[in-house]
């Protein structure tokens, strides 16, 4: 199975668990998980049967609400079984609405209140480069979430404290809960931003896998941080929920489930 068909796979488990779940967020969840099967696959120094084990990278899903699709991975990778992710938001389910890392092997930080899982992730770095530990570290953000001061305040140390061995990941799909991001509050040039605030910053598809992973591994330039801007479709894969505000956090129906299964199919 190539990673393109992996993803698809993992796509329509998406749409399963939110289906059965009957509540969550398949948009973002949708437009991230090209990017997650590059990190997870291609790139990241994880082993599912040591979940804690201290020397591994970590990943900070700061856009905790997008869950689904870091479920997805974990379970694919083997950190749980995957019949556990038909469990979603269901009482007695380890499987939580937002990351929880004290129930679902592989979560590396609780996340939800947005602005906070990149903090996490850049005093995560801080504290392997204090420790002398060669791991990294990997957050991911989405762009309405870059509206957050929080957010800035973490770029600000994660350069401050010269820290190249950690990357933020943006799902910049330009859709957030209330609308556009350009409507809402604009980001500007968000790559520019980030290099004003001193990260290396690169720019890619982030529905090509192959892509993404070459950005992932370009070495790091000494004592700079690292951002990568994945250019994405919320709801990518899904016809009626592609570009579509509306999908953001929507109930899934059985008409609509039944559409989005028959897409993903064929793929």
């Amino acid at each position: 199975m190539t990673l393109e068909e992996k993803a698809l796979q993992l796509r329509k488990d998406i749409i399963e668990m939110l289906y059965r779940a009957q509540s969550g967020h398949p948009g973002g969840s949708l437009s991230c998980i090209d990017a997650l099967v590059a990190l997870y696959y291609n790139v990241m120094n994880v082993d599912p049967a040591k979940p804690g084990w201290e020397d591994r990278d970590r990943f900070v899903l700061s856009k905790g609400h997008c869950c689904p699709a870091l479920y997805a991975v974990l379970a694919d990778k083997g950190f749980f079984p995957r019949e556990e992710l038909w469990t979603l938001r269901q009482l007695g389910s380890h499987l939580q609405g937002h990351p929880d890392m004290r129930k679902t092997p592989g979560v590396d930080a609780n996340t939800g209140s947005l602005g906070q899982g990149i903090s996490i992730a850049m005093g995560m770095a801080l504290a392997a480069k204090h420790g002398g530990k060669g791991y990294k570290v990997y957050t991911m953000v989405g762009d309405g979430e870059c509206q957050e001061g929080l957010v800035w305040e973490a770029a600000m140390a994660a350069a401050h404290y010269k820290l190249d061995n950690f990357t933020v990941i943006l799902d910049h799909n330009r859709l957030q809960i209330d609308g556009e991001n350009d409507k809402v509050m604009s980001l500007g040039s968000i790559c520019a931003k980030f290099a004003s605030f001193g990260f290396d910053t690169y720019t890619v598809d982030g529905h090509n896998i192959d892509a993404i992973t070459l950005a992932l591994k370009i070495p790091f330039t000494p004592g700079k941080p690292k951002f990568i801007c994945c250019e994405t479709v919320k709801g990518k894969g899904v016809s009626f929920m592609e570009n579509n505000t509306g999908w953001h956090g929507s109930t899934i129906k059985t008409a609509d489930y039944e559409a989005a299964m028959r897409e993903l199919e064929v793929g």
